[in-house]
C-alpha cells in the first residue's frame, strides 16, 4: 500500500505541475492579447492626432494666405 501511496503521490504531483504549466500559458496568451490590444489603440489614437495637426495646421495656413491677398 505505501509504494502505491508513494506512485500516486509522484503522478499527481506531475499532473498537479503540467495543471498549473496550461494555466499559465492561458494566462500568458491573455496577457498578450490584451497587450497587443492596448498598442493597436495608441496607434489609432496617434493617427487621429496626427491627422487632426495636419488639418489645423492646412487650415491656418489657408487663413494666412486668405490674409495676406487681402492686404495686397
Amino acid at each position: 500500500m505505501s509504494a502505491f501511496m508513494k506512485v500516486a503521490g509522484r503522478f499527481g504531483g506531475i499532473l498537479a505541475l503540467i495543471a498549473l504549466l496550461i494555466v499559465l500559458v492561458k494566462q500568458l496568451i491573455a496577457l498578450v492579447g490584451f497587450i497587443m490590444f492596448a498598442v493597436k489603440a495608441l496607434i489609432i489614437i496617434a493617427f487621429i492626432g496626427l491627422m487632426l495637426l495636419i488639418v489645423i495646421t492646412f487650415l491656418s495656413a489657408r487663413r494666412n494666405r486668405r490674409r495676406e491677398s487681402e492686404e495686397i
